[in-house]
C-alpha cells in the first residue's frame, strides 16, 4: 500500500475503496500502527481501541464487497473528540470527575450522523478538562504537543483532533468550539477548521457553554469539510436549539464563483497585535481574493475588544460544567479550571446580563455588517504556536488563554460561521492561518470561498516529523 495513505483525502479514500485500489481495512490498519508508533511524541488520543475499530472496517469493507457502500462516508476513518458520545466508548472530557460507564451506549448527533453514513471510529482524542481553554493539556490525560514541533503547543480545546489530522494519523475529525476550539489548534497545526453557525450542526447533551459552543468538522481539505458537513447538518430533534434544515449539499456548493463577491479585510480589528510575518500573509491572501474576482475592501468590522463580556460568559459555563462538583472532585482537576469557575462563581446577576447585552449588541452590529460585506477575512491567531504546557507565551501580559485568540471568541457570541485555513508557515516554521467569517446560515459562501482560496493557494507542506513517518 502506498505510504500516502496517511495524507489521503477522504474524498480520495472513497474513491480508492469503490475501485478496489484501496480496503478500509488496510487504510484503518495502516492508522493505527502510525498511532502506535508516534503518538507518544504527541499525546493527541486518550482512548484507542483497535479490536473495535477494526470490527467497523471490516464491517465496511463487507459492503464495498457486496458494492452496498453506506451513505457518504463508508469506511473513511474519524478521530472523536472526548467530548462527544460513543455507545461502545466511554466520554470522560479529559477529567478524572466522570463516571466512565455512565456515558456509554449513548450517542451523540454527531456520531449518530456519522455512523449512519458508515465511518469508522479510530478512537478518542484529547482535550482540555471539560474543554474549558484554547490549550490542549490535563491532570488525566497530560499534554498534547503540535506536530511540526513536539514542544509548542497543538492548540485546543480540539487539540488532540488537530494534532492527529496535522500528523496523518486520521484525515477526518471531530471537534467543538465554544471560543476558538475548532479554529485555534486547526490555525496552530496547519489544517482546516470549521465552526458553523451556531445550530447549523445538532449537539446535545447541550453544552455546559451553552449558545456559545458549536460542533464541526477538521480535516485537511475545505472540500474534506463540505462533505462532513453535509453529513454531521442532518436533522436530530434531540438538539431543540437546532435551525430547520436548509437542505445544503456544501460539496456541491463548493465552485461557485467568487466574482461580485464583497469581502471586507481586517487585520487587527483596530486593537489587535498581529505578528509581523502573519500580518502579511493575510494582506496577501486579500489580494489572492481580489485576483479571483472578489471587491476587497480594507475595513474593521467596528467593534470594540468584548474580552470581558466573553469572560463572562464562558467562565460561567466553566462552572456550570462543574456546578454539582463537591471540595473533592475539585481536588482531582485543573487547577486553573477551578480558579476561573471560582471567580465566575462570585459574578452577579447583573454581571452576567451586562454580558449578555453586550453579545446582543456584537450580534447586532455584525448583522448590519454584512449587509454591506459577505464575508470578513482575518487572521485566525496573531501568533504561532507557543511553549506546550503553558496557556500563555511567557512573558505575555496576561494570564488567559483569550487574550491571545482575539480574532475567534467573537464568533462564538455572535453564532456566525467561520473557517481557518492554512497559510504557510511563520519564520519560525509554525503554521500561520486565515479565518473566513460570513453572516449567520452563509456557510456554504464561507467554505466556498474556503475552497477557491485553498485552490489558488495550495498548502501542500507537512509537519517533519510527518516526513519521517511516512518513510518508516
Amino acid at each position: 500500500m502506498s505510504e500516502g495513505v496517511l495524507t489521503m483525502s477522504a474524498l480520495a479514500l472513497k474513491a480508492a475503496y469503490q475501485s478496489g485500489a484501496l480496503s478500509p481495512v488496510e487504510v484503518t490498519t495502516a492508522l493505527l500502527d502510525h498511532i502506535e508508533r508516534h503518538d507518544k511524541a504527541l499525546n493527541a488520543w486518550c482512548l484507542i481501541d483497535r479490536d473495535t475499530t477494526l470490527q467497523w472496517a471490516q464491517a465496511s469493507e463487507q459492503r464495498y464487497r457486496k458494492k452496498q457502500p453506506m451513505g457518504q462516508l463508508d469506511g473513511v476513518p474519524v478521530a472523536v473528540k472526548d467530548v462527544f458520545l460513543t455507545p461502545m466508548w466511554p466520554t470522560v472530557k479529559g477529567s478524572r470527575t466522570i463516571d466512565p460507564d455512565s456515558t456509554l451506549n449513548k450517542r451523540s448527533p454527531a456520531t449518530a450522523a456519522l455512523e449512519r453514513h458508515g465511518y469508522v471510529p479510530l478512537g478518542k482524542t484529547t482535550t482540555p478538562e471539560f474543554g474549558w481553554k484554547g490549550i490542549t493539556d490535563s491532570p488525566l490525560c497530560g499534554a498534547t504537543n503540535n506536530p511540526w514541533n513536539p514542544t509548542k503547543t497543538a492548540g485546543g480545546s480540539s487539540g488532540g483532533s488537530a494534532a492527529a489530522v496535522a500528523a496523518g494519523m486520521a484525515p477526518l475529525a471531530l471537534g467543538t468550539d465554544a471560543g476558538g476550539s475548532i479554529r485555534i489548534p486547526a490555525g496552530f497545526c496547519g489544517i482546516v477548521g470549521f465552526k458553523p453557525t451556531f445550530g447549523e450542526v445538532p449537539h446535545w447533551p447541550a453544552s455546559p457553554f451553552g449558545t456559545l459552543a458549536h460542533a464541526g468538522p477538521m480535516t485537511r481539505t475545505v472540500s474534506d469539510a463540505a462533505l462532513m458537513m453535509n453529513v454531521l447538518s442532518e436533522a436530530d430533534s434531540r438538539d431543540s436549539q437546532a435551525a430547520p434544515r436548509r437542505g445544503v449539499d456544501y460539496l456541491a456548493s463548493l465552485d461557485r464563483p467568487l466574482k461580485g463577491l464583497r469581502i471586507a479585510y481586517s487585520a487587527s480589528f483596530g486593537y489587535v497585535d498581529v505578528q509581523a510575518d502573519i500580518d502579511k500573509a493575510v494582506r496577501q491572501a486579500a489580494e489572492v481574493f481580489r485576483e479571483l474576482g472578489a471587491t476587497v475592501t480594507e475595513v474593521d468590522p467596528g467593534f470594540s475588544n468584548p474580552l470581558a463580556a466573553f469572560s463572562h460568559l464562558f467562565y460561567s459555563g466553566a462552572a456550570n460544567a462543574m456546578r454539582d462538583l463537591g471540595d473533592a472532585k475539585r481536588q482531582q482537576m485543573d487547577p486553573a479550571l477551578v480558579e476561573v469557575a471560582s471567580k465566575a462563581e462570585k459574578l452577579s446577576m447583573l454581571d452576567y446580563l451586562g454580558a449578555v447585552n453586550e453579545r446582543m449588541a456584537l450580534s447586532e452590529r455584525m448583522a448590519v455588517f454584512h449587509t454591506k460585506y459577505d464575508l470578513l477575512i482575518t487572521p485566525t491567531l496573531p501568533i504561532s504556536a507557543f511553549d506546550t504546557n503553558r496557556e500563555v507565551p511567557v512573558d505575555w501580559p496576561s494570564t488567559r488563554w483569550p487574550t491571545w485568540t482575539p480574532f475567534t471568541y467573537p464568533f462564538n457570541m455572535t453564532g456566525q460561521p467561520a473557517l481557518s485555513l492554512p497559510l504557510g508557515l511563520a519564520e519560525d516554521g509554525l503554521p500561520m492561518a486565515l479565518q473566513i467569517v460570513g453572516g449567520r446560515f452563509t456557510d456554504e459562501t464561507v467554505l466556498a470561498a474556503g475552497h477557491a482560496f485553498e485552490r489558488a493557494q495550495p498548502f501542500k507542506l507537512r509537519p517533519p516529523m510527518l516526513e519521517g513517518m511516512e518513510s518508516d
